[in-house]
């Protein structure tokens, strides 16, 4: 009885989920930004692109 009590206390588990869960959700919000983002900057480096080449 006194094993599954530590066990129930023992949080060191809880913290690695816990912080697995927050890389999870900021690797989201990274990758949905970028989504986002991707069509402006691939346009932005059409755009610089065309002037570089247009210069040279």
């Amino acid at each position: 009885m006194q094993a599954i009590a530590r066990f129930l206390k023992e949080e060191d588990g809880a913290t690695a989920i816990e912080y697995g869960l927050i890389a999870g959700l900021v690797s989201l919000g990274i990758i949905l930004a970028l989504t986002a983002l991707g069509g402006s900057l691939d346009g932005l480096f059409k755009r610089i692109s065309t002037k570089v080449t247009s210069i040279t």
